[in-house]
């Protein structure tokens, strides 16, 4: 999965997607119906992890890739809506943005300072992978604090 940022991005933002599903099902059961909250309760915290691991790897296959920081902040927001991720997976497609191999785990030297970490994340995936994963718990459990959205 984590063999290119073609792969993963893709992966990921499918991901995403079907949990968004998961969680509108919820909603719709939860509030149209007013039969159960069950999908909610199940799809809230999976959706919210997922989210999380997309915008964790949307900034690293960005690093990687050398994406603008618009065409970071367009694939960051398209999480928010329903769906837009796999638009935005297809569009960076369609735009070369996503390659078959890491740049990073090549022979090029990290040249800024989000470059470094990244790079130590593709050159060495088993611990990049694990970190990745510890960053998307810490991140969650940061959000579980917060609370649940407002609304």
């Amino acid at each position: 999965m984590i063999s290119s940022p073609n792969r993963l991005f893709r992966t990921v933002a499918t991901a995403e997607a079907i949990t968004w599903a998961g969680l509108l099902g919820g909603m719709f059961l939860k509030y149209a119906t007013d039969t159960t909250e069950l999908g909610v309760r199940i799809f809230g915290p999976i959706h919210g992890a997922v989210f999380i691991a997309y915008c964790v790897t949307t900034v690293v296959v960005a690093v990687d890739q050398r994406w603008s920081p618009g065409r970071l902040v367009g694939g960051l927001a398209s999480s928010v809506p329903p769906f837009l991720t796999l638009w935005f997976e297809r569009y960076a497609g369609r735009q070369g943005l996503l390659a078959d191999s890491w740049r990073l785990r090549s022979t090029d030297t990290p040249a800024t300072g989000l470059e470094r970490p990244v790079g130590w994340l593709v050159r060495n995936p088993a611990r990049g992978l694990v970190a990745a994963l510890v960053a998307v718990v810490a991140l969650f459990g940061l959000a579980l604090v917060a609370g649940p959205p407002v609304g």
